[in-house]
């Protein structure tokens, strides 16, 4: 598949909305992570609902809900995304932006090694390798934090299994959305209801300006996935493989020059590492990819 120019343009812009995600989040304070969670659930399925409806998708949203075997995975992948906005969320407001790159970074080599242990895939020695390295770097950099890099680790680790989940459910992306964050909605609602008779709900009690950014979150969740979407039809999965870096390298920056978090020696070190790491993957998949190719259209040929 050869990629068009609009592919490219698409998938550049959802990247880039993806990483420039940590500026957004901090604005919506004193709201809490866990607040701000519920609203980008509830408001994301809002939202959701609105697209379904304009793009006349009741019907196969309908089916899915009929779908026992779909439900189940499902309701485990609304659970793994919703760790994954969860910690995404916590990351960027204390202080953690750099960390929270670092999930994406290595997200490629989790779902590796989820290949591994859950499809029983098995790896190339350049794959092996990139893993290897990759582990040795979470290492580095949990001697340097002081502590493994939860942050990280959580959205690396949620993110993967969520793409392994929706890739056997092989739906749209905003059939699946709405029904995500329709089974999420209950919990969410509840929290905040729970927040309001506790008297610590921020939504409508910190001015107009705070209660449209909650709002909001619905709408910058589900922008980036309209044009992901739209990517995705156009552009081979080796492009897809090389833009998915463009997030984490804007969050990377961010934390690194906006949100001036610390880069000592020894974290350099490790995001070397897995920065090295990801190139030797990255050129691996391309040169399986091409020799896949290649043999296709020899046999096509022949």
């Amino acid at each position: 598949m050869r990629d068009s120019r609009g592919g490219l343009a698409f998938g550049a812009a959802a990247y880039v909305c993806w990483g420039f995600f940590p500026l957004y989040w901090p604005l919506l304070e004193p709201a809490g992570a866990l607040e701000v969670l519920a609203h980008r659930i509830v408001w994301s399925l809002l939202f959701v609902v609105v697209l379904i409806t304009a793009t006349r998708r009741w019907a196969r949203f309908r089916d899915i809900a009929r779908n026992r075997r779909l439900m189940v995975a499902l309701t485990f992948a609304s659970i793994t995304i919703a760790l994954n906005w969860g910690g995404f969320i916590y990351g960027v407001t204390n202080g953690h932006v750099i960390e929270t790159s670092l999930g994406y970074f290595i997200n490629p080599l989790v779902t590796v090694l989820l290949g591994v242990f859950v499809l029983r895939e098995t790896l190339r020695p350049a794959q092996w390798f990139a893993v290897g390295v990759g582990a040795v770097a979470v290492v580095v950099l949990a001697v340097d934090y002081g502590r493994p890099p939860w942050v990280a680790l959580l959205v690396a680790g949620s993110f993967a299994t969520y793409g392994f989940l929706k890739k056997k459910a092989d739906l749209g992306a905003f059939e699946g959305l709405g029904m995500e964050t329709l089974i999420l909605t209950p919990v969410a609602l509840a929290y905040l209801v729970v927040l309001q008779v506790q008297g610590s709900l921020v939504f409508g009690h910190d001015g107009w300006g705070n209660a449209l950014l909650l709002v909001g979150t619905g709408v910058v969740t589900s922008i980036p996935l309209l044009l992901f979407g739209a990517a995705a039809t156009r552009l081979s999965l080796t492009t897809i493989g090389l833009l998915q870096y463009l997030g984490p390298v804007l969050q990377f920056v961010l934390g690194l020059l906006v949100f001036d978090e610390a880069m000592g020696t020894a974290r350099w070190v490790g995001f070397l590492l897995v920065w090295t790491a990801l190139v030797v993957f990255t050129f691996d998949a391309i040169r399986s990819r091409r020799k896949v190719l290649r043999i296709a259209a020899e046999g096509a040929a022949a």
